[in-house]
């Protein structure tokens, strides 16, 4: 169904496609997009055919944080289904994050808030030379705790400390230097360059690889247990629905700048 937020493919010889599809919103998410993805990978985790999985965007952009106009929406949602719908967003970061296959992101255009969350949650990232970043969310008065532990492990706290307080937007090249991609590929090389690491991914024996990642991240303390997931979940729609998330959301609905930055 092409009309779904999320496409999902499996070619044969088992590379996964989940291709974010919202290109006229630049793919941000709501909570349709964020239950797709999580039923898509869970879907994906149980098929024996899948070995690897790479995560695209369509469009012009991969993926540019949460849909403002969505966040303003949840904002009013009573407290038991805001905490549901910050949750939404960190259990999709830990299925991408524990996801027993090799895992692949391709940046291109705008990658913002939870887009870079979707990059620190994936073993491999390629970015294209004009693929541009930030942690913007305290622009608009909200919190990015469903996605502050997986920015840490990728990106060490120093830089994680840097972006997600200023909010500052930066490059593909500083992405890189700061390793939240692993590689910047010119556009008319990434999809070979792409191939060519999938090529050697299949060499792997499945299991191996699956141990393998699951030991790291238990190892380092990246498995995120049920405690860890509310409370992360709690600190996102507390700060959403206090009165500078929602003036932060509804200075940006209106296009002025919010009251602390007047």
């Amino acid at each position: 169904m092409t009309d779904s937020p999320v496409l999902l493919d499996v070619d044969a010889r088992g590379v996964a496609t989940a291709t974010l599809n919202r290109p006229a919103r630049g793919n941000a998410y709501d909570e349709d997009l964020l239950h797709a993805l999580i039923e898509g990978l869970r879907r994906l985790r149980d098929d024996p055919s899948a070995r690897a999985l790479v995560v695209r965007g369509a469009g012009k952009h991969f993926q540019a944080g949460a849909d403002l106009d969505w966040l303003a929406r949840a904002a009013e949602y009573p407290p038991d289904r805001a905490f549901r719908a910050s949750l939404a967003t960190t259990t999709a970061m830990q299925e991408l994050n524990e996801f027993p296959r090799p895992t692949f992101a391709v940046v291109h255009g705008a990658c913002f808030g939870g887009g870079c969350g979707l990059v620190c949650c994936v073993d491999v990232a390629l970015a294209t030379p004009r693929a541009l970043f930030g942690l913007t969310e305290v622009r608009v008065g909200v919190a990015p705790t469903p996605i502050s532990t997986h920015m840490v492990h990728a990106m060490g706290l120093r830089h994680t400390r840097r972006y997600a307080l200023t909010g500052e937007r930066f490059g593909a090249e500083e992405a890189l230097r700061i390793g939240l991609v692993h590689e910047v590929v010119p556009e008319d090389r990434v999809e070979a360059r792409l191939a060519g690491i999938l090529d050697e991914t299949l060499l792997s024996a499945p299991g191996a690889v699956a141990v393998t990642k699951d030991s790291f991240l238990g190892a380092t303390g990246l498995k995120l247990d049920a405690r860890q997931m509310a409370l992360l979940a709690h600190e996102s729609w507390m700060q959403r629905a206090s009165d500078e998330g929602r003036e932060g959301l509804e200075a940006f609905r209106q296009k002025r700048r919010p009251a602390w930055a007047s």
